[in-house]
């Protein structure tokens, strides 16, 4: 009876073992930590106006193009820019900008859609453009179409001060404003994270006021200290990108949309040597670790998906074979279940169509693994009691 008892347990490790291997895989695909959106957004704010300020144009044009090559669609920007140096008669180089001396690359190129434009971008413009508060005739192209599945990035460029950005010399918006816009986004579920940046002078005293949560927020300078340009151009006559901006976007350059670089890894770039002022970071509101936050979680396009119920697909079963209106009275009737796709993918159906072997694709192979270990099983214990009866 001893050995019996042995070639027992053996038998029932094996077929646990088995089963762990089996669903191992399938829980670590469904159980993957990390942000919980499925569509990113950005708006992108030159407030600036003026040949003069052609750095800060240079600026918000070198952060379109990122997002736009790390996946983020133009329907899926709003590009504001308060001046067209561009097409400014002073521009040696008519229909172009350019951020360095070199002249290696174009920002404006064929490929730019403005959204606002001129006297369009406003304090109202850009407050109503996060609230969602446009007016009906406002186009599709130019409403921030979120919901609490979107992160949002927002970047920011101009002259500024303690706790206020100038938008073209005329009006400013100042931290309060914007810190309430975004508690009205969240309160309206307009987005599920949210990435602030700014490049001003005493940038960081604009994200000091935030309350809401979520929001994690970045700055070029301190309070009482400027925000310097990087690099000036003979041809061009004026500074063509500010030092913040340029290192950020330099450090974007080696990302491309798989990349696993973190935010931690972004602001660990921070050299106030080089950027010749103090960046700050503000997370205290932000619930995930930095480290564990990907930079294409606010950069790049979303590559998750989140899985609906089909209208035509049968009703799912449960591992007991019950269906979705015998599970919960609730849901009698309906033909299909409702998948909780809440940041992860729901792993029901998945689970189910491993219950319903041999029938299904996914559940024939455990089902053949569990026969033949059964059967082995089996055998053991004829050979065992055999045994035990000689």
């Amino acid at each position: 009876m001893i050995v019996l008892s042995r070639l027992i347990f053996l038998v029932l490790v094996c077929v646990a073992c088995l089963v762990k291997a089996q669903y191992e895989p399938v829980t670590d695909f469904f159980g993957r930590q990390g942000s919980s959106h499925t569509n990113n957004w950005a708006v992108l704010v030159c407030s600036s106006r003026y040949w003069f300020n052609y750095r800060h144009m240079a600026n918000a044009l070198g952060m379109y193009r990122t997002v736009k090559r790390l996946g983020i669609p133009d329907s899926n920007i709003i590009l504001m820019l308060a001046d067209d140096a561009a097409c400014n008669p002073r521009n040696k180089f008519p229909g172009c900008v350019y951020s360095s001396s070199a002249k290696t690359l174009d920002l404006y190129g064929d490929n730019i859609e403005v959204d606002y434009r001129g006297y369009e971008v406003t304090v109202e413009n850009f407050l109503r453009v996060l609230t969602g508060r446009v007016e009906p005739s406002v186009p599709r192209s130019k409403r921030l179409l979120t919901d609490d599945r979107s992160n949002i990035f927002i970047y920011m460029t101009g002259h500024g001060g303690n706790e206020f950005l100038k938008f073209q010399d005329s009006e400013e918006i100042s931290a309060f404003d914007i810190a309430d816009a975004v508690a009205q986004m969240w309160e309206k579920k307009r987005y599920n994270e949210l990435f602030f940046m700014i490049d001003t002078c005493q940038a960081n005293t604009m994200y000091s006021k935030f309350y809401s949560p979520n929001v994690l927020a970045t700055g070029s300078s301190v309070i009482h200290e400027n925000s310097y340009s990087h690099e000036n151009d003979r041809d061009i006559g004026v500074a063509v990108i500010d030092s913040y901006t340029h290192y950020v976007l330099e450090y974007m350059e080696g990302i491309n949309k798989t990349s696993q670089a973190t935010m931690q890894d972004l602001f660990d770039t921070y050299d106030p040597d080089k950027i010749n002022s103090h960046p700050g970071v503000r997370s205290d509101l932000f619930p995930r670790s930095l480290r564990h936050t990907l930079v294409t979680d606010f950069f790049g396009g979303v590559a998750q998906a989140e899985v609906l119920p089909s209208v035509y697909a049968a009703p799912f079963s449960n591992i007991s074979g019950a269906t979705a209106a015998e599970a919960d009275p609730e849901v009698e009737g309906e033909g299909i279940t409702e998948l909780e796709a809440v940041g992860v993918l729901d792993s029901q159906p998945f689970i189910a169509a491993l219950a319903r072997a041999p029938e299904s694709a996914l559940g024939a192979p455990l089902a053949r693994n569990t026969r033949t270990w059964a059967t082995s099983g089996i055998v053991l214990l004829l050979v065992g009691w055999i045994a035990s009866r000689k």
